[in-house]
């Protein structure tokens, strides 16, 4: 991809907000080292200006406003096209802290810089053909990952391994289509037979291979944004009790008194390799207490939204008909049965044909087994490493969705020797399809919708 040169010059602080030992000011663009240049006071006997300086090299010195120290500061100068953007970039290392950080950004901005947009260094960088598109979100995911596990896909992502299976689909695709092509540019020469079975042959192969990458979309989802898991039950049976212990630290209240909990408590917990987000919801009966009630109807919300449900159970009493009605309502939705307070004298009948773990959510036993049954609900077998090199999001699904049907259209117009005109029109469909994952084929509304869920300063 050619270089696209960009006129301005972008700032923004990289780092996030709040008080730290450090803060990062990343400036990018044709006159990033002129506009930092304008500001910056070397300190030390060998003083130079940072546009005199060497390309990946660090600088101590001051921060200057209107002759008034802003702040200490270093400062890393690196040329193009070594750099993350292609551009010239310097990134400015001040102290942490909200004010010491946002006014270096002021005195950057008012040298000559503007402010960044969201995910505006990453866009360049693939604008300018750094990384493509499908590295540019791995980018986000890395920035976002929750477990070891989401940080090494999204590390392989990165490194390229995913768009190196849909490169080598897409260039295959463009050779069928040429090939399909050169017949339309010679109508008196239909395809050979068993050329035609060649290019099916290769296109079923395709669509083989599409196939194995729609199956990665569950699992890559769930790296990325976790499954939400709702903790429900009567009053009193230790759903409190149970997220502190797989949170591993008290974070809700637990008390003997029923409804305690008044609104969802969420959290996040890494369960075997995975991020697993704990809604910890109201107990759920009949209540004439305003705020009880409000939190109950949230705890149903939340219900609606989660993928697998922990329905608690107190073991020590037999079932009631709460339960009864909550195992009934609740018989669609994937679940385990909780049994809690194992402790304790059992009186709870075994329930057929449901999942069950039993725990004590005051001694801490079997919640390593209840760890096990959550992960193994929503991954099936062990979590291989090659799983994680090559893992779809919902948008690489929805262009490979389009991709096999249009290939699929394809082999069906060449084993029924029709219109070799159709077979071309939805090839070329899916070497577009194909090429949007990787970025080779792009409208501004999609980078928009890509990079605007960057943070600024990324």
């Amino acid at each position: 991809m050619t270089k696209i040169m960009f006129n301005d010059t972008i700032a923004a602080i990289a780092t996030p907000l709040g008080e730290g030992g450090l803060a990062v000011v990343r400036v990018s663009g044709v006159r990033a080292v002129a506009v930092c240049d304008a500001c910056f006071q070397h300190v030390g006997k060998r003083a130079s200006r940072l546009e005199q300086a060497q390309t990946h090299t660090i600088h101590y010195g001051r921060i200057v406003r209107r002759g008034q120290v802003v702040d200490e500061v270093m400062v890393a100068v690196m040329r193009a096209p070594r750099t993350f953007t292609r551009e010239d970039v310097v990134e400015i290392s001040s102290h942490g802290g909200m004010l010491p950080a946002k006014l270096v950004l002021d005195v950057i901005l008012e040298s000559g810089a503007r402010l960044a947009e969201p995910g505006e260094f990453t866009k360049r960088a693939f604008l300018n053909g750094r990384i493509d598109l499908a590295q540019a979100e791995a980018v986000a995911d890395l920035i976002h990952s929750r477990t070891e596990l989401a940080l090494a896909a999204a590390n392989e992502q990165l490194a390229g391994k995913l768009s190196l299976r849909i490169n080598r689909l897409r260039d295959d695709l463009i050779s069928i289509l040429a090939h399909v092509e050169a017949h339309i540019d010679f109508p008196d020469e239909d395809i050979a037979p068993d050329a035609r079975v060649s290019l099916i042959q290769r296109l079923e192969a395709g669509v083989v291979f599409m196939d194995e990458l729609l199956r990665t979309a569950s699992e890559g989802q769930i790296l990325r944004r976790g499954i939400r898991a709702a903790i429900i039950g009567r009053p009193n049976v230790g759903k409190s009790s149970l997220l502190n212990q797989l949170l591993g630290h008290d974070r809700a209240i637990v008390s003997p008194i029923p409804g305690t909990t008044r609104d969802t408590i969420e959290e996040t917990a890494n369960i075997r390799g995975l991020p697993v987000i704990f809604i910890d919801t109201a107990g759920l009966r009949e209540s004439g207490d305003a705020i009880e009630i409000e939190g109950i109807r949230r705890s149903r919300r939340s219900l609606e939204n989660a993928e697998i449900i922990l329905h608690v159970l107190d073991s020590s009493e037999p079932l009631s008909d709460a339960d009864r009605h909550f195992l009934s309502e609740f018989s669609g939705k994937k679940r385990i049965l909780v049994r809690n307070k194992t402790d304790l004298p059992q009186r709870l009948e075994p329930i057929e044909k449901c999942r069950s773990v039993d725990i004590s959510s005051l001694t801490g036993e079997g919640i390593e087994n209840l760890k096990d049954a959550i992960k193994q609900s929503v991954w099936s077998g062990e979590i291989r490493a090659d799983q994680i090199q090559a893992m779809i999001n919902s948008r690489h699904q929805d262009a490979l969705n389009r991709a096999l049907v249009a290939a699929q259209r394809t082999i069906s117009v060449l084993l029924e020797n029709s219109s070799i005109e159709l077979a071309a029109l939805d090839l070329r469909i899916a070497v577009s399809a194909v090429g949007e994952i990787v970025g080779k084929t792009t409208t501004e509304d999609l980078l928009d919708s890509i990079f605007g869920q960057f943070c600024i300063g990324k």
